[in-house]
């Protein structure tokens, strides 16, 4: 382009100046990026960001758009890595729909740069400078608390990934096995309609069971019913990955749509042979499934139903000697998992709405806040420990379903007291597993008497001890009275005239509490002989030993 059709193409595309356009010379890209607070790039990227997005238009005359170019010649960055440095310089500057468009005129050589700016994210103002800008008519200010307390007020519209329409599939692109499959589990959801689902047509009961819209084939209904070559119209893996590692035995397997009949065959893999629990309320010992296969369906389902798909990540699911762990993107979408433990909360609100609406009508998932609840029960049930979301960061939701026995005695005891809820069986299983609680649960089952120590050592109390027939563990895990280490200490010390601390620690080690580490024995050994210098009773003499005080009156 000439700089004369340049200077026509912009005119034509940006007749004005106002709150979502802006023309600036700039002749000297580098001092002009981020060296001037109200003046510079970064503070014009702020303002109208803040606005409703739009451009900035850099190398012509404000008012004619007249061409004079900037100079990129001493600037470090070129039209693609100048993106990061903006969003470096300017916090909540969305990626999305950020970009530069360069000219370079074909007659004078002169460079203009259009930079396309997003708006700001929802309720997030952009800043540049540490501070907030905005654009009212030509001028460029500091953003207003209208302004402000419009963007932090706005409402925030949910994007349903698994609600879009697949414009490019058809019919032909679902398996019939799945279609059929879909069928026969939305005629158990609705029992009283299933005369009359069996007698639709294909389209019509996929339209009311909301797997496609108005006919058309939806994302939702390629992942639970499309045929695995066509997971291309997703532009997303669409797989789900089973991995055995158990010592030197390892195996691995990748499951694609239709995921409603693919999940039954991945948790087939998982291998599920019986154990045995001996509870006392019964004659024989009990076999049981290592695992619930109705809890294995669920925790696949839940990942399913709940996944980012935004992060365009595989479902992974890992089986060890003892567990299985459900991996999915995301994070709980409303509330905590502990929130779901009693059945007692249903959620408002999910990332996939379109997504969970089919699979609650193809009898996949249930949509009250049961699908946790269950689990827990299921393994309360079976006398197994309670299934944990401890793995679980910012970006996964991790759930591990234990598969075998820690505490056989333990399990069994608390787990035939029906007077002991789903939740407190939760927070003492954890207790008793060494695994943290909050503070609030610390608080609740102090209440109830049924913990004893300080945080963080806690055990179980001598109530529940004595309710699980763990009175000797209890015993020692709690240990003895601090008298009986510092008797032990000025024994030792008697005996022996000089000793030097290893000798102490090698006495109390393994008389400490076990449910203290070895740095907690150390620090607590340390106190020990800190209160009985302090009173007098032993002090530090040559060479570091230790030795009686002048105080000291040995036990016998």
């Amino acid at each position: 382009m000439t700089e004369k059709e340049l200077q026509t193409y912009l005119l034509k595309r940006f007749p004005k100046e106002d709150t979502g356009c802006d023309w600036k010379e700039m002749k000297n890209l580098k001092n002009s990026f981020a060296n001037d607070p109200h003046k510079d790039v970064v503070s014009y990227l702020s303002g109208i960001a803040n606005m409703e997005g739009g451009h900035l238009v850099i190398g012509v005359k404000d008012g004619t758009l007249d061409i004079v170019g900037t100079d990129l010649s001493k600037f470090n960055f070129d039209s693609t890595s100048v993106t990061y440095k903006m969003v470096e310089m300017c916090p909540n500057l969305p990626t999305e729909g950020l970009f530069v468009e360069e000219f370079v005129t074909t007659d004078t050589g002169k460079t203009v740069w259009i930079i396309n700016i997003p708006k700001h994210l929802p309720r997030r103002p952009v800043l540049a400078h540490k501070k907030k800008w905005q654009r009212i008519g030509d001028s460029l200010v500091e953003l207003t608390s209208e302004r402000e307390n419009v963007i932090l007020n706005e409402e925030i519209v949910h994007y349903d990934w698994s609600a879009e329409v697949v414009e490019d599939a058809g019919y032909s692109d679902l398996d019939e096995e799945a279609v059929q499959k879909a069928l026969d589990g939305y005629c158990e959801r609705y029992p009283k309609r299933a005369n009359d689902a069996r007698n639709w047509s294909m389209e019509t009961f996929l339209d009311k069971a909301k797997v496609t819209k108005n006919g058309k084939i939806t994302r939702t209904a390629l992942l639970l019913l499309g045929k695995e070559e066509s997971v291309h119209y997703l532009n997303h893996p669409a797989e789900m990955v089973w991995k055995l590692q158990t010592g030197e035995e390892r195996a691995a397997q990748i499951f694609y749509p239709p995921f409603l009949l693919t999940a039954i065959k991945l948790r087939e893999e998982i291998r599920n042979y019986q154990i045995k629990i001996f509870p006392s309320n019964a004659l024989l010992p009990s076999p049981v499934p290592k695992y619930d296969q109705r809890s294995l369906l669920e925790a696949l389902h839940n990942c399913i139903m709940h996944q980012d798909y935004t992060k365009k990540e595989r479902i992974v699911v890992t089986e060890t000697a003892d567990s299985v762990q459900f991996q999915n993107a995301g994070t709980f979408y409303e509330g905590k998992y502990s929130d779901y433990i009693e059945g007692e909360k249903t959620p408002t609100k999910y990332r996939n709405e379109f997504l969970k609406s089919a699979m609650l009508n193809l009898n996949m998932v249930d949509s009250q806040g049961f699908g946790i609840h269950d689990m827990y029960e299921h393994q309360r049930d079976r006398y197994l420990p309670m299934p944990d979301y401890d793995s679980s960061t910012d970006t996964h939701v991790i759930m591990v379903m234990p598969g075998q026995v820690i505490n056989i005695e333990y399990s069994t005891a608390l787990m035939e007291n029906s007077s002991l809820d789903l939740t407190t069986v939760f927070l003492l299983d954890r207790v008793q597993r060494n695994k943290p609680i909050s503070k609030e649960a610390r608080i609740r089952l102090r209440k109830l008497k049924l913990i004893e120590g300080r945080y963080p050592h806690i055990i179980v109390s001598c109530k529940v001890a004595q309710l699980t027939n763990m009175e000797a563990e209890y015993t020692d895990l709690k240990g003895f009275d601090d008298n009986y280490y510092k008797d032990l200490i000025l024994k030792l010390i008697s005996d022996h005239i000089k000793l030097r601390r290893d000798k102490i620690d090698k006495l109390l080690y393994g008389k400490l509490p076990n449910a203290l580490n070895d740095r907690q024995k150390k620090n607590h050994i340390d106190y020990l002989l800190k209160c009985l210098r302090k009173a007098g009773k032993i002090h530090v003499g040559a060479n570091k030993n230790w030795e009686l005080g002048t105080e000291s009156s040995t036990p016998k």
